[in-house]
């Protein structure tokens, strides 16, 4: 396994095949993104420890997702249980997928911390606990600034866990090793990724702007704002999708992924 360096014009490319593998197997793929969801938002109606052990799960469900794109790439329907593909590895892997995981949920709630600093927790508990948003809260000055803060933030978090899940999977990468080399590729490739994450900025921006378009010309708001959720959640399956097409061109491997 080694690293590569790509072209900035292949992050559109990424965002491209994300789109075209969803709409091989869209309704697949819908119900593996419904069930990825609904597994992390089951986990976090636990009291006390839920919203930390669904964070913890999101690495191995990314891998989930990823490995259904394989899947279809091979010309195979993915199955609900390719979600749990982290779980069914060898015990040694299975560890460090719950380390990978352990570490990117105090990552995540160490962004939060910080962004308290600002608004006093009041984005955090929208956050990690779903707390109820309105409007007179998201304009206050202190929330919106905590929000782009923690954005900010999230972004080396981002870069450290963005391959490593399928490096300690697919070529049995030791946990800190596997976050060093997703930094060192996605900084290495951060043209590729800023056209990336550019492309799906755009996409989701673009979508909601026809929808709201569509709304304004037909005078249905109600039947359009009820596509937005559906079309969001799309979109957003789209983009997990995309994210096996980064970790393919990043890293290369004369073995197949087991």
């Amino acid at each position: 396994m080694k690293l590569q360096l790509v072209n900035a014009n292949r992050g559109a490319q990424w965002a491209r095949q994300g789109m075209r593998v969803f709409w091989r197997q869209p309704l697949a793929f819908t119900g593996l993104f419904f069930i990825f969801m609904a597994a992390l938002s089951l986990c976090s109606l636990v009291p006390v420890v839920g919203s930390f052990v669904s964070l913890t799960l999101i690495p191995a469900a990314t891998l989930g997702l990823m490995a259904a794109v394989r899947e279809v790439e091979m010309g195979k329907f993915p199955m609900p249980t390719i979600l749990a593909v982290a779980w069914r590895a060898g015990q040694t892997r299975r560890r460090d997928m719950w380390l990978l995981g352990v570490l990117y949920a105090f990552g995540l709630i160490g962004v939060m911390l910080l962004s308290s600093l600002i608004d006093g927790g009041a984005f955090a508990r929208v956050y990690l606990l779903g707390g109820t948003l309105d409007a007179e809260t998201l304009m206050q000055a202190e929330f919106q600034n905590a929000m782009w803060l923690s954005l900010l933030l999230y972004l080396p978090v981002s870069a450290l866990f963005w391959h490593a899940p399928a490096l300690v999977h697919w070529h049995g990468v030791p946990v800190l090793k596997s976050l060093f080399f997703s930094l060192v590729a996605c900084l290495r490739n951060w043209r590729a990724f800023l056209v990336f994450e550019l492309m799906w900025v755009l996409i989701f921006a673009g979508t909601t702007l026809a929808l709201s378009l569509l709304s304004s010309l037909l005078d249905e708001g109600g039947i359009v704002s009820a596509a937005l959720l559906p079309a969001m959640l799309m979109l957003a399956a789209m983009f997990f999708c995309s994210i096996y097409f980064s970790f393919r061109d990043c890293f290369i491997s004369d073995s197949h992924y087991a």
